[in-house]
């Protein structure tokens, strides 16, 4: 079933382009990190001949790589913004062999930057200089299955759409979903505390992670690979892990809780006249589909635009100031829609939205929630043009941050945008700038909009982590108390400080 919910005319169903998610313009590479950013290279050893056989021995010579051109795609971040110069990538397939290379690393103290699916847009996945790399790429193993509980045990190196399409044979779902579903690892959500487009439903990882096995940087094994849903035994060290970016441990391995998957899913793409319509929409969807709301996604004419010049992609209802995506998941098909009709009548009475449609079958689903999983490719064409925000805000101030920027970047940019998460509060905003941008230029527009954001009472950061780009603000968001206590555990960690240094704390 595939049904207009009133009576304005729409447009035909639009098309898109299906731009695989892992493909990377390298074409024309980025500086060196080192030299862009002027970081000074921390008090690390460089690597030996005596290093590699070492390495080589542990692995063998099949799972190392050093071929200049096989490591590009290692020491360059997703949307090619960050440039590392590693010399060499280990691919490790168990807990004990990371465990054998980092107390190697450690005792010889050699940097080290752990690295999963590399989707980081942050810089956080990606080293800085020449640190060894060590990928979880072959860490890709479910462990186990507990189809009464419904936990999953699975290596890190497991990338999420994977796991999702095992659990779907077994009527179970992963509780987060993310437009680099196709390419992260697990382990790389974990250490970044990834949310994605159904927090509004599962939660974070924080709520969903039961268990987590880590090395530290020592070589000792973390083992809090608990599966059970009640375990109040001292301190949770699993949370110490979780959203640490790979600089307290290495995550290899995750215990992850995972509801039965919805029977019944309905999408529906709206347009509507202004933010203050969003807001009065977005609450009235709160009261009227409470447990079956899965997900509310928010875009803007200027990143519609965006879409329709890059992946040639229109909106399927015309144009509209506004758009919300909104996706139920339940148990019981007439329940659903009788809640979602009756959230339609009071919508279009009270003249929040001017149009929509509303889908329930899986490849017209699939169609609406193209348009918002595919903003990302256009990003990766703009590459070191962009400038990306990945914030939190109150929702009363979640749009009102824009004008601001706009006016303030009016002179250097091509157009600001923003989409996001608007069930959480998540906003991503986008600033694509003219070419002769300096990098003055982009830190002062960084210090402006980050100062907006505290100023909103916002975070800098709602699922991206910190990673590199953002760390030399976190003495400006946090409370020195905090940085303190911070620096004092990744102190007690990782004494040496090897674990991918440079980001997170500076």
């Amino acid at each position: 079933m595939f049904v207009k919910i009133m009576r304005h005319q729409t447009k035909t169903f639009f098309t898109f382009k299906n731009v695989k998610i892992s493909t990377r313009n390298i074409s024309n590479r980025p500086d060196f990190t080192k030299n862009r950013y002027k970081i000074t290279r921390g008090n690390y050893n460089y690597l030996h001949e005596e290093h590699i056989h070492y390495f080589q021995n542990l692995l063998g010579e099949s799972r190392i790589v050093m071929d200049l051109s096989d490591l590009e795609k290692y020491n360059v971040d997703w949307f090619n913004q960050v440039r590392g110069c590693s010399s060499i990538v280990l691919k490790p397939k168990t807990t004990e062999e990371v465990s054998n290379i980092l107390r190697f690393c450690d005792l010889n103290k050699l940097a080290v930057c752990p690295q999963g699916g590399n989707t980081s847009v942050l810089g956080g996945s990606v080293p800085v200089f020449d640190e060894v790399i060590i990928s979880t790429e072959l860490m890709n193993e479910i462990v186990d299955l507990d189809e009464h509980s419904g936990v999953i045990t699975c290596q890190a190196g497991c990338i999420l759409e994977n796991i999702d399409n095992y659990l779907e044979t077994k009527g179970l779902i992963v509780p987060l979903d993310l437009g680099a579903k196709g390419t992260c690892h697990i382990g790389g959500n974990v250490s970044t505390n990834a949310g994605g487009m159904r927090l509004i439903q599962f939660g974070n990882m924080h709520g969903n992670i039961l268990g987590i096995e880590a090395v530290k940087a020592n070589g000792d094994v973390v083992d809090c690979l608990s599966t059970l849903k009640k375990d109040n035994t001292g301190y949770h060290l699993k949370h110490l892990f979780i959203g640490s970016e790979g600089t307290l441990g290495f995550v290899t391995k995750v215990a992850l809780q995972c509801p039965a998957r919805p029977k019944f899913r309905n999408v529906a793409f709206l347009g509507l006249q202004n933010f203050v319509k969003v807001l009065k929409t977005f609450k009235l969807l709160r009261q009227r589909l409470a447990e079956i709301l899965s997900a509310v996604e928010v875009i803007d004419t200027p990143t519609m635009e965006f879409i329709k010049n890059v992946n040639s992609q229109n909106s399927p209802i015309g144009e509209y100031p506004f758009y919300l995506m909104i996706e139920t998941s339940g148990s019981n098909e007439r329940h659903d829609e009788e809640k979602l009709s009756g959230f339609f009548e009071e919508a279009i009475h009270k003249g929040l939205v001017l149009n929509g449609i509303v889908a329930n079958e899986p490849a017209k689903i699939q169609k609406i929630w193209s348009v918002r999983e595919n903003i990302a490719n256009g990003f990766k064409a703009r590459g070191s043009k962009m400038l990306q925000y990945d914030i939190s805000l109150p929702f009363k101030d979640y749009y009102n941050i824009m004008e601001p920027i706009r006016e303030y970047t009016k002179d250097v940019s091509e157009t600001v945008f923003g989409f996001g998460h608007m069930g959480d509060g998540n906003l991503h905003l986008q600033i694509i700038l003219k070419s002769d941008v300096t990098e003055k230029i982009r830190s002062k527009i960084n210090d402006f909009v980050f100062e907006k954001i505290l100023e909103l009472k916002g975070s800098i950061s709602a699922e991206h982590g910190i990673g590199l780009l953002k760390a030399k603000y976190m003495d400006k968001i946090k409370p020195q108390s905090s940085i303190k206590l911070m620096k004092s555990v990744k102190k007690l960690m990782d004494p040496n400080g090897i674990l991918n240094p440079y980001k997170v704390l500076l």
